[in-house]
This record gives structure tokens, sequence and C-alpha cells, in this order.
């Protein structure tokens, strides 16, 4: 039985001590021989492998660390074209044999390679080259090879092997009970087996290998430092399950075209489905994934992905065909004829110098339910994009455009905007008025079309001064100054739903200016056996009149009071609407730390000083004089538990208009996840798309014996029609819910899973979907 190669990975240092100097010209010829040797590629039964029928032969000592020798370097054979190393406790040269035997301890080194041994001879009156005893050689792709003999000639036109072991740098295992080197260097090993398990386990006892292949034959070709298997099955805990014809695998971790193992699923939409897949490496920078879908529910479909990595960057081509028919959008029987159906997805990112670079995506499918029917993606809508941007220390220019396919059932694709261009414009420069500080000036442009909708054309120049200072008392003040001025054009305004956002026909202008004082007094002292930080903040914010609605609201539609917002200088997002008006923003932070332990949290309310109508719509928190409070909590042990709760109380009654909680408790191995949201803000539906809604979201993960574990995940409308009258629910709704099993250790990973989805789209019908999954480590395998 082989031994274990854990412990054999690296040969501990050592000091040389001086023995005998070395006959140049038999150690030329004996070191040369041995470091012909190719990159190993193989492996066979290895130890603990699982296999009745592992060779035997190999001293039980092999793993074992030789203990520290000191031995001199002897001088390289001057015959040799390469500089090699020669080392060894002693060396002998018998004349009536004619042989050379070096003993104690044989290294020999040249370059990236390397052989050890305990005894190497060469008899010059045949030619024959023997290793034996603990033999280990390195090869420049770091591969290490263990055996317990080799025999080579001085020609290496020949060569045997017995009981060998080889340890890939890529973490693969390769052993056989014997193997020859023939005359072009090739190498063939029989009753062979390969490996990526470790084969002992941390305290240096047997292990057997989760999963092994095993073949008749095993070929190695030096030229492409590739091992190629014959009558190779791949076993899996011991069963034999899948034959792998025309199985190759890569001594120097480079990848090989060959197939890939297939997936097996079976779901309501398409039945039982095969997949298997065939990668193609074309080149060191390029590959070609080609895959085939088979199901008995629906019609065969196909897929491939081109990557490519150039001088400048990196791009991938990923598309989906099949011809099939499609279900009525409402559900309902399969109608009409059979067209084509798929989805093509490509993105790259280049950078042409140090400061110039494009990042492209573009995401298409031919129609809104494909995706969600072949189970590729669950998204609603897809956005294609292309940025171009320069950077550097002082500026930033951004030219893109986007374009987004709504896959949202009832949406018209017509009223989804094209925006082309998106041009932006900042350079920062420091200041030497009013103190220093940093003035930014910014230029902006944006077209928006629709075929079906509100055009749109919008374009600013602005300036904001920004100055920090610590007061003598440690208080953090924040002066700002902004000034811009807005041009705009639209047309076919009466086609945008919302009166709110349509602006006046035409061209229109705005101006905008705003100044702010946000003053921060970080108080710092002990508490609960850590440290606690109070800072009480308080902002106040200038700004005149703004005709707001005069211009569409493009950006600026999603308003809503969160912690994230409360001290932002416009509170509404995008550019289209500027909060006017002066106000007063006033909350406090409170931070404790302790070993392990990290608690934050975060109070906060605004008042505005006037009584001026507003356009921030109710229920948004911002509506009235004076906002609701806004806050968040964080706490964290270790990595053991991490909690967060935002939250949003009515300023009158205390009621809580926003209730979100995201929590983890657990290791790595073992853990349980659980989120949930409810918003009660009473937001006019013709306002804005977020409805009020109240969500569960459930995952866990529970590991027993060693390496197996259950999973699981849910997510659940509890909205009820009181809250959204749009709801059907009854206010607890499963949108969707998963359950598994899984096995993964150090080089195996396979599990069962079951997912069921409960709400029809189109062709992506309700049901349960069943798959099997596993992948191998070090055999490129997912």
């Amino acid at each position: 039985m082989l031994p274990a190669s854990i412990g054999m990975q690296q040969a501990p240092g050592r000091r040389l001590r001086a023995s005998r100097r070395a006959s140049a010209a038999s150690l030329g010829a004996l070191a040369l021989a041995l470091l012909a040797l190719p990159a190993w590629a193989q492996e066979g039964p290895a130890p603990g492998m699982g296999t009745t029928d592992q060779p035997e032969g190999v001293p039980p000592d092999l793993a074992t660390p030789m203990p520290p020798v000191d031995v001199s370097a002897l001088p390289p054979a001057p015959t040799s074209d390469r500089q090699i190393n020669f080392e060894a406790d002693s060396v002998a040269y018998d004349s009536d044999a004619d042989t050379v035997t070096a003993t104690g301890d044989v290294v020999l080194r040249s370059e990236d390679r390397s052989v050890r041994a305990d005894e190497v001879t060469w008899s010059r009156s045949n030619g024959q080259i023997v290793a034996t005893g603990n033999v280990r050689f390195v090869d420049e792709d770091g591969n290490q090879l263990y055996t317990s003999r080799i025999e080579l000639t001085d020609a290496f036109e020949a060569g045997a092997m017995e009981d060998l072991l080889l340890s890939l740098r890529e973490g693969g295992r390769l052993a056989a009970a014997n193997g020859k080197r023939l005359a072009d260097g090739t190498i063939e090993l029989t009753r062979a087996a390969y490996t990526g398990c470790e084969v002992v386990d941390r305290e240096g006892c047997p292990r057997e290998p989760s999963w092994r292949i095993t073949a008749d034959r095993v070929t190695y070709s030096p030229a492409d430092k590739r091992v190629r298997f014959q009558g190779a099955y791949l076993e899996i805990f011991g069963a034999r399950l899948i034959p792998l014809p025309g199985l190759a695998v890569r001594t120097d971790g480079r990848p090989v075209s060959g197939f890939l193992i297939p997936d097996i699923q079976y779901s309501r939409n398409n039945g039982l489905e095969l997949s298997g897949s065939y990668y193609l490496n074309l080149a060191p920078n390029r590959d070609l994934t080609l895959s085939g879908y088979a199901f008995t529910g629906a019609p065969p479909m196909v897929s491939g992905q081109w990557r490519h990595l150039t001088d400048l960057g990196a791009y991938q081509v990923t598309g989906y065909m099949t011809y099939s028919r499609r279900l009525d959008p409402f559900g309902g029987e399969p109608t009409g004829d059979n067209r084509f159906r798929g989805y093509l997805f490509a993105n790259g990112r280049f950078q042409f110098d140090p400061n110039w670079s494009l990042t492209f995506s573009a995401r298409r499918t031919s129609d809104r339910t494909f995706l969600r029917r072949y189970d590729i993606s669950r998204d609603d809508r897809l956005r294609s994009i292309a940025e171009i941007e320069r950077i550097d220390a002082d500026s930033y220019l951004a030219i893109a455009g986007y374009a987004t396919q709504t896959l949202r059932l009832g949406v018209p694709q017509g009223q989804v905007p094209v925006a082309l261009p998106l041009i932006d414009y900042r350079r920062r420069i420091d200041t030497g008025f009013l103190g220093g500080g940093k003035l930014e000036l910014q230029a902006n442009s944006l077209a928006l079309f629709r075929s079906e909708g509100q055009d749109t054309q919008r374009a600013f120049l602005g300036a904001k001064w920004d100055l920090k200072r610590v007061t003598g008392w440690g208080q953090l003040l924040t002066l700002t100054g902004l000034l811009r001025g807005d041009v705009y054009h639209s047309d076919e305004n009466g086609l945008t739903a919302t009166a709110s956002y349509r602006g006046n026909p035409g061209w229109e202008t705005r101006g905008v200016a705003l100044a702010a004082a946000d003053l921060e007094w970080p108080l710092v002292g002990p508490a609960f056996g850590g440290t606690q930080v109070l800072t009480p903040r308080v902002q106040v914010v200038v700004t005149p009149p703004i005709r707001n609605l005069a211009v569409p609201n493009e950006d600026a539609r999603a308003i809503d009071l969160e912690d994230s917002n409360l001290f932002a200088l416009n509170r509404f997002p995008g550019y289209d609407r500027i909060e006017d008006g002066p106000r007063i923003t006033y909350g406090l932070d409170w931070k404790l730390r302790r070993t392990d332990w990290r608690i934050s949290t975060t109070i906060g309310q605004s008042v505005r000083l006037n009584n001026r109508a507003t356009i921030l719509p109710d229920g948004t928190g911002l509506s009235e004089r004076v906002s609701d409070f806004v806050g968040r909590t964080q706490v964290r042990y270790k990595d053991f538990v991490k909690f967060t709760h935002r939250f949003r109380l009515d300023k009158d009654s205390l009621a809580v208009r926003r209730n979100e909680i995201d929590a983890t408790v657990g290791s790595s191995r073992t853990y349980l996840e659980a989120g949930y949201l409810r918003l009660n803000r009473d937001v006019s539906p013709t306002i804005e798309d977020l409805r009020d809604r109240e969500e569960l979201r459930l995952a866990g993960r529970v590991a027993f014996a060693r390496y197996w574990s259950l999973f699981g995940s849910g997510v659940f409308n509890l909205t009820d029609r009181s809250e959204d009258p749009t709801q059907a629910s009854d206010g607890f709704d499963p949108i969707r819910t998963r359950i598994g099993v899984a096995y993964q250790d150090d080089c195996l990973e396979l599990g069962a899973t079951w997912r069921r989805d409960y709400l029809d789209q189109g062709d992506a019908r309700r049901g349960n979907t069943f798959q099997f999954y596993f992948a191998l480590r070090n055999l490129g395998f997912r």
C-alpha cells in the first residue's frame, strides 16, 4: 500500500556538510538522466484511495522527514549543458564493476527541477541508471513524484518506475502500480487512479477519498504536459457511476478541452432536464463552452459562452437559443406556432491607459418569460449599457448610454426610456478664498427617448464648495455652498400618467442655490467595559424657492425619508427635483466597542422653518413641516451575530411607518438568516411604483455528520388587502421556497434541492423543481 502523500510535500531544510568530490563525467550523466524526467501528470491508486488492489513496496517511512545532515555541494559536471548542483553524503566509484554510487540523501538540482533519493547508481558498462529509496522528483511546475525505484538509461531512451505516487501542484494525486517511459519521453501507467482529495485527515490517519477516477491506462505526454485516461470511470464513495471517455488533465493547471459533468433536474415547466457541456480551450486567453439541454416537456435548447482576454481587457458573450411555443402572457395553454426564443448577454471592460477605460454590458431576450421559464434569471428588467470613463486625481468624465428591456407583464416597452447620451464631467479645485476648501465644478447632460411616451433632454452647470474645519472644542464643522443652472426640453408630456412628473413642454430653465452648515461633536468615553462615542449632529440648509414643477421629473421619483438620506443636502434622489426652503435637521449617533462586540445606533428628525407648501408627497415622512423620526441600530458579536434594524416612526402617533430587520446568527456552516420588511406609508399609488407591503425572508443551514448539511429558504408575502388593495393575498402567501441536502468536503460537493414557485408569469408556471448537482475539485468541473 502506498504511503500518504501528506507530509511529503516539501523536504525539510538542511545545511550540507562537506564529504567527497564526485567524478564529473559520471555524475553529470547521472544528473542529466534524472533531470530529464518530464513534468509528471499521472497518479495511480494512491494511499487510502479506496482500492483493494493497490501496489505494495514503498517503504513505510516515505512520508517521514529525514533528520538534518550537512553535505557539501559538489560541482556540476563540465559535460552538461545545464547548471547542475549535486549533493550527497558520500560518493564511491567501483572500478571492478565500473559503477558510480552516490548515497545518503542524494539531491540533484537544475534550474526549477530537483531529484532526491537515498541512493543513485550509474553503471558505465551498460548505461543503466537506478535511483532507489524515497525517490522524489519535483518539476518546474511544482508537481512532485514519489516512487521507490526508477530506472533510466544514460541516453534516456527507456525507463521504468514502480509503486509511484504523484502529487500535482494543483492539488490532485495520481498513483499507479507501475509505469514506463518511452523513447520520446511519453510516460505510460497501468492500473492507475486519480483523486483531488486529501488521503489523510488532519491527524495524519488514512482516509478514504470521497471521489476518484480509475483507469486501465494513463498516458502522459511531456510535449503538452497532459495526462490522458483510457477506460476511465468516476467513482463516488466507492461506487462506480459515470464513464469519462476522452478525459484529460493538465499538470500545469491550465484548462483542457473536454466534456463537463452533466446537470439533472426536473421542473414543472420543462419536465425532466438533462444538460451537458463541452469545454473547448482554444488558446491560453480564449475559450468556448457549448451546452445542450434536453427536456421531456419542451423542445431542446442550446447555449454557448465565449470568453476572451486581450491586451487591453476582457469580454464574454453568452447566448441561449431554442424553438418553441409560448404560453399566453396571462397563463393557459401554448398557442401559435413554434418560434425562436433566446437570450443574449455580453459584458466586458477595456483599460486603454491609466486614465481611459470602456465598460459595456448588453442583455436582451426574445420575450418576457423566457428567462424564468428556463430558470436562467429572475430579473424583471434587463439593462444594456456602454460607458467611456476618464479618471485622474482631480477630474472625472463619463460618456454613457443606457437601454432597458422590461420583463414585467403589463408594462409597455414603449414607456421605458433609452438614455443616450449621458455625459457627466466633474473637476475638483483647491481654493484659496474663504479659508480654503474644495471646489467641485460639474457639467451634466442627459437625453431620454421613448417610443410611446415623453421625451426629455436636460443639461446643467454647477459648482459646489465644501470647507471642513475642527474647532478648538473638537467639533467638526462643514460649510457647503452650491450654485447650479439647469436647461430642460421636453415634448409629448401628456403621455406621462403622473401630472407632477410631466413638467412644462418645450424649453424651461431653472436656477438652484443652496447654503448649508453641518456641525458634529464626537464625545468619547468609557462605558460598559468598552469605549463609547456619542455624536450629536445639527445641520442647517437654506434654499430659495425653486421652479421644480416647471421641469420634468425623470430621476427623482422614489423619495422616502431614511437614515441614509436624513442629512443629505437634497433628500430627493437624482437631479430633477431639489428640496427647497430653510430647514434644520438634528440627530444623535451612538457607538459602543467592546472586545468582540460592536453596537451603533442613529436617530434623527428634520424641521422646515417656513409654512410654504411642499412638493414632497404624503407618506414619505417629509411632507409636513416636522418630519417623522428615522433611525438605524446595528449589533455585531464576532462573526456569530449580525443584526440591523431600520425604522421610521410617525411624528404624531409614533406608529411604525417603516420596519426593516436583517439578522444572521451562526457560523459559516450552521446559521439562520431572517429578513422582515413592512412599509405602512399610505403613499398614493399615482405617485410612485413602490406600494406598501409586508414581506418575510428566511434562510438557514444545519451542518451534521461533519460534511453533510440541510438547508432551506423561503420568501413570503404578508401583505393583505388593507395594506394594498391591488393585492389578492390573504396575508400569508409563499412566493418561493427551497429545501435541500448537501455534502461538501475538500474535494467534492454534491446535493439535491427541491424548489417551489407559487406565482405564474406567462409560461413560467408555478410548480416544483428538483435538481441534483455535484462538483469535483481539480478537474475543472463547475
